[in-house]
């Protein structure tokens, strides 16, 4: 940018898709990276991808995080090992939830590297390396620099950083950039993921004020979720018809967020009588640490939650639950002749344990599999849930026998109405929208409501690698 040029933003990732968020703001000759997601989506082009940076990582200045889910942050340790030495901004919670997160991406990794070179060998081409390691998982968590929500803080020349709740999951945060550049003074606001509010566990979205730019998500923008209010009497028949029959009941969960609401959710049922006593297994390693997690920041629990933590009792622990850590521990549910809960990561069923268990139950129609989750295109989750049978897991097929059922009830995500409330709650003369992280249609559809809502603003839904100027 010239001595006269503008802030710029190039958006890198989840435009027009919902992963691998990741965009390049470019103001007073200074270059800060907001998220650095992982791209889930076809093998080949994922890969190429998440392994190279469309910028050179030494020439970044700082680091913005909103969130610790992967598609916003799973790529930060691949930072570090290609020479990024700065901060990661972001709040405590999501350093926490973050340094968990980057070690079991780790792993995952090195075995997705090994499946891919295994099948390369036979093909006599040469392996592939994990994207990144344990090690620069490590270093990048030492690279996180945590701040409170509301808590303003200068980042960069110019760039002053601060956090507002955004309700999605535990720490998730809106990030507030005011900026001075070439004598004149702006809010950009990116949004983050928004939570629907009213949310079991978290604080509602915060509004923010004199916003100038803002960049939206969409997940849901041209949709509905089902309303909340009795989805609890739903969700209890639905799991009664099942267990009722000894069948099992298998939820595929993302660890951080779902996996504790779901929890939550069957301990009020069970006190409730509405729910036999069955076992309920939550079976990743990540939910349990995250689930650990959780209980160190009260600072983003609403009231209630907050209150029963302090009153009652653990809110995600209760005597017919089991935390398993251990894969002979996880093995072993696969001989349970009785009705049983298992809920497993990840949510869209990509990787970790929750594909063993699918592979066991998915073929047995006294079973029932519970999305209560977001499944991106091509991903098993989506294909399960298109009612696609066979499906391949671990390279096999599997006839598809079990009832399938999706509550979007649970969604971490605002709708199209939440999304649109959050908008009109700023204040602010708002001059430029860009709409990102959801498919084509979610995205094309939210930006014709914000026409509406905001007829002053230019509403614009940017193409991948676009590069806009605010």
């Amino acid at each position: 940018t010239g001595i006269f040029g503008s802030m710029r933003m190039q958006f890198l990732g989840a435009t027009r898709t919902t992963t691998g968020s990741m965009y390049l703001l470019e103001t007073n000759g200074q270059k800060i990276l907001l998220e650095c997601g992982l791209f889930q989506g076809r093998r080949g082009e994922t890969m190429e991808r998440n392994r190279t940076f469309p910028f050179n990582p030494r020439k970044l200045d700082a680091v913005v995080l909103s969130h610790a889910h992967m598609d916003h942050a799973g790529n930060l340790p691949n930072l570090c090992k290609q020479g990024y030495t700065g901060n990661f901004y972001c709040t405590f919670a999501t350093r926490d939830l973050s340094a968990i997160m980057l070690e079991d991406s780790a792993e995952i990794q090195k075995a997705d590297a090994a499946f891919v070179s295994k099948k390369r060998a036979k093909a006599g081409l040469p392996p592939v390396e994990p994207l990144y390691s344990a090690i620069d998982a490590d270093q990048a968590v030492r690279q996180f620099v945590s701040l409170n929500y509301d808590r303003p803080m200068l980042i960069a020349d110019g760039v002053t950083l601060t956090f507002r709740d955004a309700g999605h999951i535990l720490g998730a945060a809106q990030v507030v950039l005011d900026i001075r550049e070439n004598g004149r003074r702006f809010r950009y606001v990116f949004s983050g993921d928004v939570g629907r509010g009213q949310d079991d566990i978290l604080r509602d979205p915060q509004p923010v004020e004199d916003v100038d730019f803002l960049q939206v998500e969409a997940t849901y923008g041209a949709r509905e979720h089902s309303a909340r209010a009795n989805v609890d009497e739903s969700l209890a028949q639905l799991l009664r018809e099942t267990l009722d029959h000894q069948g099992k009941v298998i939820i595929p969960a993302f660890s951080i967020g779902r996996t504790q609401q779901i929890v939550y959710t069957l301990h009020q049922l069970t006190d409730d009588g509405k729910l036999p006593q069955v076992p309920i297994y939550v079976d990743s390693p990540l939910s349990v640490n995250a689930t650990e997690v959780f209980r160190l920041h009260p600072e983003c629990f609403n009231d209630q939650i907050y209150r029963f933590l302090r009153e009652r009792e653990n809110p995600f622990g209760m005597e017919n639950l089991t935390y398993i850590r251990e894969v002979a521990h996880s093995m072993k549910l696969n001989e349970l002749k009785d009705a049983a809960i298992i809920i497993s990561a990840s949510g869209m069923c990509e990787a970790g344990r929750i594909r063993h268990h699918l592979a066991n139950h998915i073929g047995n129609a006294s079973n029932l599999i519970l999305f209560i989750g977001y499944c991106a295109e091509h991903t098993l989750g989506a294909q399960i849930l298109d009612g696609k049978s066979p499906v391949n897991i671990f390279g096999e097929p599997h006839k598809v026998r079990a009832r399938i059922h999706s509550i979007d009830a649970f969604s971490g995500h605002a709708d199209k109405h939440e999304l649109r409330r959050y908008v009109e709650a700023m204040t602010g003369d708002l001059k430029k929208i860009a709409v990102i992280h959801g498919e084509e249609s979610q995205c094309l559809g939210f930006a014709e409501t914000l026409r509406t809502i905001k007829p002053k603003a230019e509403v614009l839904v940017p193409e991948f690698q676009q590069t806009i100027e605010f």
